[in-house]
């Protein structure tokens, strides 16, 4: 007997999909302008507004700027894995949205739809398997080159990125320890219950935002990419829309890091003081999206202030935070919650 195939559902997944993907490509796009933006403030000067009104194209003139600009692929490189690299930073940066529960359910049709593409039972460890393969794009992209400084980026990344999600890991096991779950919409389920996590786990937060910094390459551990020594580090030699795939990656895992925290610890679509069963489910559910948006927003906004704020570390500085004293605060972190789970029960 062959297996019954709910159309209904599969035509929802795949819109549901395209939607986010749209989404999430638009709103990097624009948080590049919200950067340079962001910048002009804290430097007390104005930032792009030439493009449209109040600069708003700057993003698509940036964009059509380097679909036209020249492909150039060196001639020492290994041109398929040269080609590979930017395309596997992107894909990894596009596949962590899937499990990430953008809104409560809303009805249509006569159907109840959740804003969820794939609720795994399993979400956590689906992040972190995939955010791992992220540094393969950075990797082969490097060594694909064939130029020493783009390499030594390559391995700075790969050497950061294994560092900080260690600690990563491990504050996110003293989560796992309060919640009793490794399912994102059951972590918000419980946090609209009662406390948002951040209450539960202030500690296991700030580990895992700073080493959110780390994964995402971002100042002030953009060693990777570090300008002033590595010319531009792992993506020295890429040049027209592949370079753009390397930026772009740079923002899309930028964006999901901040939805991905305000899920564990900020409560996700949660709306804080608000009691969401008073209303229609589709109301529920937009605000929803508008809450953990607002909470996204805040959080980029964090990232790109301590961008234009700290300068960048050295990489003896960097590798000594990641392993002698995040590690080790995760770890204590662990015990700590181990201990007062058995304490209180």
């Amino acid at each position: 007997m062959l297996l019954a195939i709910d159309l209904g559902l599969v035509i929802e997944k795949l819109i549901l999909i395209v939607v986010v993907i749209s989404a999430s490509l638009v709103i990097a796009m624009y948080t590049t302008f919200a950067e340079r933006k962001v910048a002009a403030i804290l430097q007390d000067r104005r930032g792009p507004n030439r493009a449209g009104p109040f600069g708003l194209l700057q993003p698509l003139a940036d964009g059509l700027k380097l679909f036209f600009k020249e492909e150039i692929i060196p001639d020492f490189s290994n041109k398929f894995l040269f080609i590979l690299g930017p395309a596997l930073a992107m894909l990894t940066a596009m596949m962590t949205s899937a499990i990430i529960p953008w809104g409560d359910k809303v009805e249509l049709f006569g159907r109840e739809i959740s804003l969820q593409i794939t609720d795994v039972n399993v979400g956590i460890l689906y992040v972190f398997g995939v955010v791992s393969l992220g540094v393969y794009g950075i990797m082969i992209g490097s060594w694909a080159s064939n130029n020493k400084f783009s390499l030594m980026g390559g391995l700075r990344a790969a050497s950061q990125i294994i560092s900080y999600e260690l600690a990563m890991g491990i504050s996110i096991i003293a989560l796992l320890m309060v919640t009793g779950t490794l399912s994102l919409k059951e972590m918000v389920v419980q946090q609209q219950a009662g406390y948002w996590n951040i209450v539960k786990q202030p500690l296991g937060f700030l580990i895992f935002l700073i080493c959110a910094f780390a994964e995402c390459n971002r100042t002030p551990f953009d060693l990777p990419e570090a300008e002033n020594e590595l010319i531009g580090g792992y993506h020295t030699e890429y040049s027209s829309m592949k370079l753009g795939f390397f930026l772009f990656a740079e923002y899309i895992n930028m964006f999901v890091s901040s939805v991905i925290m305000a899920t564990l610890f900020f409560g996700g679509y949660d709306i804080p003081f608000f009691n969401e069963a008073t209303l229609s489910p589709n109301i529920a559910a937009i605000l929803g999206i508008v809450a953990l948006m607002a909470k996204v927003v805040f959080f980029i906004f964090l990232f790109m202030w301590v961008r234009w704020t700290i300068p960048r570390f050295r990489y003896d500085q960097l590798m000594h935070l990641g392993w002698r004293i995040l590690i080790p605060l995760a770890l204590f972190n662990m015990l700590a919650t181990g201990a007062s789970i058995l304490y209180f029960q």
